[in-house]
């Protein structure tokens, strides 16, 4: 009778335990991946635009039905503008059985991540652009933003193509991308007829500018292009606009954002910015981008109050890209969801990508458009709208 008695009593503590999780309740077969963002710190800017956007497009697949009939669960962590916290936070979530990981916006803190993430050989999605990521190949590290070296690329024709021959560089030295950045140049110029007449080097704590512009407008230069993230940008646009320096100026994707159209305000009027396509998807015709653009840009500007800026636009797409690897490898093994990878087409607000085994960029500079800021927003140039036509309906 006392076994009966005891076994009765274990039962109901069952029943009343599965009661309280209530019937909706998945969280035990959730289909966890982690997020690593900047949200306190100098990266916080971006990092708080990837989270939102990352959201919205998990919102929308569970709404949906979820992934291989699973809801998805988002595990975000905090890396707080810091490569070792970066590192800490990949590890954390590598414990917490995180089919993959969506990386870090800030350079930095992904190349230090990614050792870490070849021994753990975890799929992961880098919304930062830098090149030592793919190059070399690693083989669970997949790139969302167009990388520098693609960026360099697109600069290059547009000057090409505005008979600009002489220009002059700023970059960023503490800067993975920005460094990248300034090389790509370096290495392509010559093959659009252009020389590299200066390169000024500052650092991300840099406030002051008047002499790296007097460097510049003293080089010849007829163009002068800037690679740098955060802060140093909206003070440097500010400085420009009252230097006399007439120079054409152009920024690059770090800047195709309100969080430095803004505080940059008045002395922004004119400038280039280069971009993701994403961020100008008024200008394109209907078709298959211009849709996969709108699936993201209507209910995040109705949510935020503001349009999309480019970092939202990583986030978003690294988290399409990689819910469709987890679809096409029809599990969570990790080496399914990489080799998934590797073979992967998709269509999305930032373009088309193609992966390979030897490409895990998967994005070409036929996808990043030239800008002009005009009214306080930005403006496809004519250029752009021509070549971005182009690819628009594929």
């Amino acid at each position: 009778m006392r076994r009966l008695s005891a076994s009765l009593a274990t039962l109901l503590v069952l029943l009343a335990a599965a009661c309280s999780k209530g019937a909706g309740d998945t969280t035990e077969e959730a289909l966890k991946i982690g997020l690593i963002v900047s949200l306190t710190g100098n990266y916080a800017p971006l990092g708080s635009e990837d989270k939102k956007s990352v959201e919205l497009a998990a919102q929308q697949l569970n709404d949906a039905g979820g992934l291989l009939g699973r809801k998805v669960e988002l595990n975000v962590r905090d890396d707080k503008s810091q490569p070792e916290q970066s590192v800490l936070a990949f590890n954390e979530l590598k414990s917490s059985g995180v089919v993959a990981v969506i990386g870090s916006p800030f350079s930095n803190s992904a190349l230090a991540t990614i050792p870490q993430v070849d021994r753990a050989k975890i799929p992961y999605v880098s919304l930062t652009p830098a090149d030592e990521q793919i190059n070399p190949i690693h083989p669970y590290v997949f790139v969302v933003p167009a990388t520098s070296a693609t960026y360099a690329d697109r600069i290059l024709q547009f000057y090409q193509s505005q008979k600009i021959t002489k220009v002059a560089v700023a970059h960023d030295s503490r800067s993975s991308y920005a460094n990248a950045g300034a090389k790509g140049m370096q290495a392509e110029a010559g093959r659009y007829g252009i020389t590299l007449v200066a390169d000024e080097q500052f650092q991300t704590s840099t406030t002051e500018f008047s002499a790296v512009l007097n460097n510049l407008k003293a080089a010849g230069a007829q163009a002068i292009t800037v690679w740098a993230t955060g802060a140093p940008a909206v003070a440097f646009v500010k400085q420009y606009a009252t230097s006399g320096v007439r120079l054409p100026l152009m920024f690059t994707g770090a800047q195709a954002s309100t969080l430095w159209l803004k505080p940059a305000g008045a002395a922004a009027e004119g400038v280039h910015v280069a971009s993701s396509i994403a961020v100008v998807g008024d200008a394109l015709p209907a078709g298959p981008q211009k849709t996969a653009i709108d699936e993201m840009a209507k209910p995040f500007t109705t949510q935020h109050g503001y349009p999309p800026p480019q970092f939202a636009a990583d986030g978003y797409t690294g988290f399409k890209l990689l819910a469709e690897a987890v679809k096409k490898a029809g599990g969570t093994d990790p080496g399914k969801i990489q080799a998934a990878f590797e073979g992967l087409s998709l269509t999305t607000p930032n373009g088309t990508y193609h992966y390979t085994a030897t490409d895990h960029a998967g994005l070409t500079a036929d996808y990043i458009s030239i800008n002009v800021v005009q009214g306080g927003a930005f403006r496809a140039t004519d250029w752009a709208k021509e070549k971005l036509a182009a690819v628009a309906g594929r």
